[in-house]
């Protein structure tokens, strides 16, 4: 039997539909994540570009930077908007971005690649990573973890498919109709996605016999009216969740820009090896967005976040010691566990908003706060990158290289304990909070 203050839902609105939407619109723009496997086929037909304008990488560049901006910008148009309009415009954006970055490699015109793979599809990326989100946790407010981790986890898994069907293809069918042919199958796919998109009625709550079926949520931190955009961004829980954010991204995009190399250099595995272990990274990765999101919803965000700052401050500083004692498997356990943190990171921060400032306009809020994600996309490749160069570069002639990753590992090690403290410092969102 249902409260006098449940809502419950009309029959034709099915929530378990919604996932399946979202799913399809991640698993789609997440093959972005893929598009290396472009590099080497697209740099064959400009070989002749200058390096500042080589189309495989920056177009990879500009699509990134456009998702974060376009996400940010974008929020308070998709919570205006509703969910299936925004998808359904990040699937024209994603798929004609493809069809016209493929154009352009069949004619050899690099700025039709540029400016479709990279700003347009730029566009729907960012636009389609928000739109099922927001959507998500106000369909599930029972499961805001569970939703959004599966939801998310699609878009890690996209681009471990991706990566396989991007190389097969290519092979069979050349690189600019690859593209235009993924591009029409993307904008088939995410306009489907978008077709299940919906959400529920004003005042509407999960029937309570479905709420029964789980343990109830952790709530301390759960606000219980929500804020807007603008009065989110003028109070200390936003910036604290942007420096989490961007910790946690900071940390493991580090280890993922380098993660071929980092096996080369301490335990001399072939580049073939280190590309196997790092498909299997990406497994993880997705499976960790999933796991980790749902786990939050029983011990609650903040002490998700605690544990992966805990976890992965002395990962960081035990893997120098397993590299110097050629401990090969529990090196490779470490990364994994690092990489579901990394994924897990990405799908609990929506529900973390959600918790702090109501699912009424979480869309725009993620968006603003998915900068971070921009902001950690150069710090942590620049940090592992530059300071293993210098330390490599200090070596004498035959010298191991099993310590050049000792020092950017503690440096990240230090930005995870900050992360740790920034955790324990966010509190509930109060009526009388300045700016709300």
């Amino acid at each position: 039997m249902t409260t006098a203050q449940t809502v419950v839902a009309a029959p034709a609105f099915k929530r378990w539909l919604v996932p399946i939407g979202a799913v399809a619109v991640h698993i789609c723009i997440g093959s972005v994540y893929a598009w290396s496997t472009f590099n080497r086929p697209i740099k064959a037909l400009f070989p002749n570009d200058p390096w500042w304008f080589s189309p495989p990488y920056t177009t990879f560049t500009m699509a990134l930077l456009l998702l974060g901006l376009s996400a940010a910008l974008g929020g308070p148009w998709v919570e205006r908007r509703g969910p299936r309009a925004a998808a359904t415009l990040a699937a024209i954006f994603f798929g004609s971005g493809l069809l016209i970055g493929g154009a352009g490699l069949a004619i050899k015109q690099s700025i039709l690649v540029f400016l479709g793979m990279g700003l347009v599809a730029g566009i729907g990326c960012g636009i389609g990573y928000i739109a099922p989100v927001s959507t998500l946790v106000k369909c599930f407010p029972d499961r805001r973890g569970m939703a959004t981790g599966m939801a998310i986890m699609g878009f890690g898994g996209g681009a471990f498919l991706a990566g396989y069907l991007n190389v097969f293809f290519i092979a069979k069918l050349g690189v600019a109709d690859t593209i235009m042919a993924l591009g029409a199958t993307y904008l088939v796919t995410m306009l489907m996605g978008a077709m299940l998109l919906r959400r529920p009625p004003a005042g509407w709550k999960p029937q309570e016999a479905a709420a029964e079926l789980w343990p109830s949520p952790v709530t301390e931190l759960i606000i219980h009216h929500s804020v807007n955009r603008n009065q989110a961004i003028r109070t200390p829980q936003f910036y604290l969740l942007w420096g989490i954010l961007f910790i946690n991204v900071t940390a493991g995009i580090g280890i993922l820009s380098q993660a071929s190399p980092m096996m080369q250099d301490l335990f001399q595995k072939t580049p073939l090896a280190a590309a196997g272990v790092v498909s299997i990274i990406s497994l993880f990765n997705a499976g960790g967005r999933f796991a980790w999101a749902s786990c939050s919803d029983y011990i609650g965000r903040r002490n998700t976040y605690l544990i992966f700052f805990a976890l992965q401050f002395a990962l960081f500083l035990l893997i120098p010691g397993f590299a110097a004692r050629a401990e090969w498997l529990l090196f490779e356990a470490s990364l994994f566990l690092v990489f579901t943190m990394y994924g897990g990171g990405f799908a609990t921060i929506p529900a973390f908003l959600a918790d702090l400032f109501g699912s009424d306009n979480v869309g725009a809020i993620h968006g603003a706060v998915l900068t971070a994600w921009s902001a950690a996309a150069v710090a942590g490749p620049f940090i592992i990158t530059e300071l293993s160069n210098r330390a490599k570069a200090a070596l004498a002639p035959g010298e191991s290289k099993v310590h050049i990753y000792d020092k950017p590992l503690s440096v990240l090690a230090a930005l995870l304990a900050i992360g740790f403290l920034l955790t324990l410092l966010v509190r509930p969102i109060r009526r009388s909070s300045p700016g709300v």
